[in-house]
């Protein structure tokens, strides 16, 4: 990392000095430096610089504790509980698509129906251009001859 013609220098190593711990009401939990200090390690890398500073041991985790066991009876009613209100909302989006499903069909039959009343209004009051081959008959005006038989 340092160039090679810069010059080496002398390395000091210091001894820290142990900070007094302060009496402290614990609200949570505060670090605190422990009574004594282990000494100041040095150790000399291979580029030639030397980096200093205490060893750390690793602490082990906690062991992991088990799980208590869960009862089946618990696990049943909780899956029970789970089916039912499953089955609850599927009944009740079957009810609201019965009732869409039959004013669907019931607003076709009205369509139907008066699709079909308009066709036969236009039937009966259409001109009698439209329809060539037929004849209207006015009863009032009509006038009825009977067949007398005269021999």
């Amino acid at each position: 990392m340092y160039p090679e013609h810069a010059p080496q220098r002398a390395v000091q190593v210091h001894q820290p000095t142990p900070i007094q711990p302060t009496v402290h009401l614990p609200l949570h939990a505060v670090p605190v430096q422990p009574a004594a200090l282990p000494d100041v390690a040095s150790v000399v890398l291979p580029d030639g610089r030397v980096v200093t500073g205490y060893a750390i041991e690793h602490t082990a985790p906690a062991p992991v504790t088990a799980k208590p066991a869960v009862s089946r009876k618990a696990v049943n009613v909780a899956l029970g509980g789970i089916g039912f209100a499953a089955v609850c909302g599927g009944l009740a989006l079957a009810a609201t698509f019965i009732a869409a499903l039959t004013a669907l069909v019931q607003q076709f039959i009205v369509l139907a129906a008066v699709i079909f009343g308009g066709w036969i209004a236009v039937q009966v009051f259409s001109t009698s251009s439209s329809s060539k081959g037929a004849t209207t008959v006015n009863i009032r005006k009509a006038v009825f001859k009977r067949s007398h038989f005269r021999g």
